[in-house]
Formats: C-alpha cells, sequence, structure tokens
C-alpha cells in the first residue's frame, strides 16, 4: 500500500499531496464506502482513475489485504481491520509481518520468517527480493534445523537439555559439500551464534546461497527468527556487516 507522502513549494510553504497517495485513499474510502462490493470499472469512473494506474493500485491493495477481491468485485479487506489493532493486541503473525517487510526492503534480500516445527522449522512469512537472481522460498516450507541460519539461531536459542535431545533425535542429512551434520562441529557454530546473537550458513542447503539469522523474541520467550538470504555473488563482508547490523535491530513491539 502506497503511503502518504508530502513535498514541501519552497516559495509557499505548502505540503503538496502526491497524486499515488491520494489515490490508494480515495480508492480505500470508496471501497469502504461501498462494502457490498464494486468493480475496477465503476472505481475507475467514480475516482477518474486511468485504468492502466488503478489496476497497478488494486492489485498492491489486494496484496497487503487492505482490499479482498472476489471475482470482479473488490470488498473491504482484512488489513483495515488491523490498521484498527493497537499493538498489544495484534496477532503474532501481524507484529512480524512489518519487521520482514523492513529487513528485506533495506537488505533487498530475501528475508523470512520461521518457527520450529519438532526439529524443523517452517516459513510463515517470505519477502523476495528484486534481484534477477534471488533466493526463493515458499509460505509453508518445512526444512530441517541444522542447514540454515533460522534454524541455527533457534537451536542456539536452546536450553541445554532440549539442545542434547536435539542431538540425540535428530536426522541431520547432508545436502551440500558444506553441511555441517558432525555434532561437534555444529555445537561450535552454535557456540558462536550463541554468543553474538547472530547466525550464518555458507551454502549448508543450496548451493550459491548464504544466510544470516536471528531469533525474535516477545515477553523474553523466543517466538521464532528472522533471516536474510544472499547468493554468494553479492555476499562479502561488507554485506555481511551490514545484514548483521539490520538483523540486530530487529525487535518485535511488545
Amino acid at each position: 500500500m502506497a503511503i502518504l507522502a508530502t513535498t514541501t513549494s519552497p516559495s509557499s510553504g505548502n505540503a503538496a499531496p502526491v497524486k499515488s497517495a491520494m489515490r490508494t485513499l480515495d480508492i480505500i474510502e470508496y471501497v469502504v464506502a461501498h462494502p457490498a462490493g464494486v468493480i475496477a470499472q465503476d472505481i475507475a469512473q467514480a475516482l477518474a482513475i486511468p485504468v492502466s494506474s488503478l489496476s497497478y493500485l488494486l492489485s498492491t491493495l489486494v496484496e497487503r489485504d487492505y482490499l479482498a477481491r472476489a471475482g470482479r468485485l473488490y470488498q473491504p479487506g482484512s488489513g483495515l481491520e488491523r490498521l484498527r489493532s493497537t499493538p498489544n493486541r495484534l496477532p503474532l503473525i501481524e507484529k512480524v509481518r512489518p519487521l520482514v517487510r523492513t529487513v528485506r526492503t533495506q537488505s533487498n534480500e530475501t528475508t523470512s520468517y520461521f518457527v520450529q516445527r519438532e526439529w524443523e522449522i517452517e516459513a510463515l512469512i517470505t519477502e523476495t527480493a528484486e534481484h534477477a537472481l534471488r533466493y526463493s522460498i515458499g509460505v509453508g516450507t518445512r526444512t530441517p534445523m541444522h542447514c540454515l541460519a533460522s534454524g541455527k539461531a533457534i537451536l542456539a536459542a536452546l536450553g541445554p537439555a532440549a539442545l542434547d535431545r536435539y542431538f540425540e533425535e535428530s536426522v541431520r542429512k547432508r545436502y551440500t559439500k558444506s553441511t555441517i551434520v558432525d555434532e561437534a562441529s555444529l555445537r561450535l557454530e552454535l557456540d558462536a551464534a550463541r554468543e553474538t546473537g547472530i547466525a550464518i550458513t555458507r551454502e549448508e542447503f543450496t548451493p550459491g546461497i548464504c544466510g544470516i539469522g536471528t531469533v525474535l523474541r516477545l515477553d523474553g520467550e523466543v517466538v521464532g527468527s528472522i533471516s536474510v538470504a544472499i547468493p554468494t555473488v553479492r555476499y562479502d563482508a561488507n554485506v555481511e556487516a551490514s545484514t548483521r547490523a539490520l538483523l540486530d535491530m530487529a525487535e518485535l513491539p511488545a
């Protein structure tokens, strides 16, 4: 969804609204005023918006759940109700989503939120990079914990007894020549992640992809992890440092 931005005229000092932002708000207000649903043609005629511009704005609003589409009809979406919620009343997934989007926008690399499912992690949110060469993971995908940065971050946050149980029960498959499956070596990796708060994988699940991840906490409890997947052709010390800095600041609202 576009946001309202303004530019200031040096001569008048008055703020001028940005056309695309105003159109976005006009569309939302028009659809809310017709909750039974309206078609794109009606919106275009009522608001005098060119069809080419309207199509892009409608698809963006639907993608962000501010509008819902049923056939040809556009109706108010669940995202509008979300805007009325105070942060402490938001479902966890809606607290995480803006954080994932912010990290993806600032890094321009695929960013995902994972939760633990037994000895695997499941992707609940993923925002894909805009580069032609990029990593992509589907929502709902489950992956063993030992080979992704998000999985290592969660493992590093486990207590000693839970971590011992992981090594007793897990099957650690080798996916690439870089996959760490040996218990002693993996424990060293987890010790480093525990000390820095950041876990790293280097082509351990997918050749050509490195990952940087950290756990997310809410009220002191681990509620998942967030990670950034970066192709090795773009991965260097500067990229690693800037991504670490982004994840160091990744916090959920209380």
